[in-house]
């Protein structure tokens, strides 16, 4: 090695070593001097308590969703179901008044909802509508014996209708349920208007309650009439001698009572606004029905009807072969 090359050598070494010194010596300078670590404390002390109420909020949430999904205290006990029997036919309006009654009946818990349809086969039309209602349901159908079918241009009260689509929910009733199921069953036509109170009324019926119908009967409301929370008659202006002079709206049936009585049914050859006495004489008598509604004060349902659409201008253009298309469902 050339005496050039040592001397570089020592050169460098000299610089590191003085270097080194240097830094020591600094060090050494700085021992038990204050430190202002104000700032980084203050920096970890805010990532600390950031996390902190994170946490703690997520706590909370997980909480709040616990409590929503499993309350405390002693589950509820689960509600008795309400069977509504909705017996219906084709018509222009029927889409119409199943999709209303449909979007009503979604916010009543524990409801199961019936539907009969007055028909050799279950259509289309109703099939696809209840795939669609988000509600449990059962679709069932029978065709009313012609005799007894309203014929083009009849008025409304001439037959009972739907008789033979609610004995058919009755059956299905007895062949799907036990006498261990709670339940309420509802006869429900699809052209009323019902309040989400009335459901609420009738859920823990014992054996059969009533209450007020509106609009019916050519009087402002029908109702049972009560004195110490017992029925003791009826206004109605309507044959008021009838055993029940009651709509098919104002009231329902226990399940277990219906089990229980296996020949209860509506009955075809009923007189004219006897179809409802036909059923509950054969299930209890007036002293035996169960007062809702505030004592039968107050109005939940209403018999209102869809006016009948005036199609003259569709026929019209029918006629000139320009009818609307038949593919589009109404």
């Amino acid at each position: 090695m050339t005496m050039k090359m040592k001397m570089k050598l020592k050169n460098v070494f000299m610089l590191y070593f003085l270097v080194s010194i240097c830094g020591l010596m600094y060090a050494l300078t700085q021992l038990g001097q204050p430190c202002d670590c104000t700032l980084h404390s203050r920096q970890s002390s805010d990532l600390v308590h950031s996390r902190d109420r994170t946490i703690s909020r997520l706590q909370g949430e997980l909480k709040r969703l616990q409590a929503r999904g499993n309350p405390e205290g002693p589950p509820k006990p689960a509600l008795p179901t309400i069977y509504t029997v909705t017996p219906t036919y084709t018509r222009l309006v029927q889409k119409a008044e199943l999709t209303r009654l449909s979007q009503t009946l979604l916010h009543v818990p524990s409801l199961h909802w019936v539907v009969v349809e007055d028909s050799p086969v279950k259509t289309s039309l109703v099939s696809e509508l209840l795939k669609r209602s988000g509600l449990p349901y059962t679709h069932l159908c029978t065709q009313t014996p012609k005799d007894f079918k309203l014929q083009e241009g009849d008025p409304n009260w001439l037959k009972p209708r739907g008789v033979e689509q609610r004995n058919l929910a009755l059956q299905w009733l007895r062949e799907n349920r036990g006498p261990s199921d709670e339940g309420v069953v509802y006869f429900a036509d699809d052209d009323n208007t019902y309040s989400l109170r009335l459901f609420e009324e009738m859920r823990f019926t014992k054996r059969v309650s009533v209450w007020p119908v509106g609009l019916v009967g050519g009087v402002r409301f029908e109702r049972p009439l009560v004195e110490r929370g017992k029925v003791t008659g009826f206004y109605t202006a309507w044959k008021p001698n009838r055993p029940f002079p009651m709509d098919m709206a104002g009231f329902a049936v226990s399940l277990p009572l219906l089990l229980a009585n296996p020949a209860a049914r509506f009955h075809l050859s009923a007189q004219r606004g006897n179809l409802e006495s036909s059923l509950l004489q054969t299930l209890v008598s007036i002293e035996e029905l169960e007062p809702r509604a505030s004592n039968c004060t107050k109005v939940l349902v209403w018999h209102t009807r869809t006016e009948k659409p005036k199609m003259k201008q569709e026929d019209a253009l029918i006629l000139q072969g320009l009818g609307s298309d038949p593919s589009v469902e109404v």
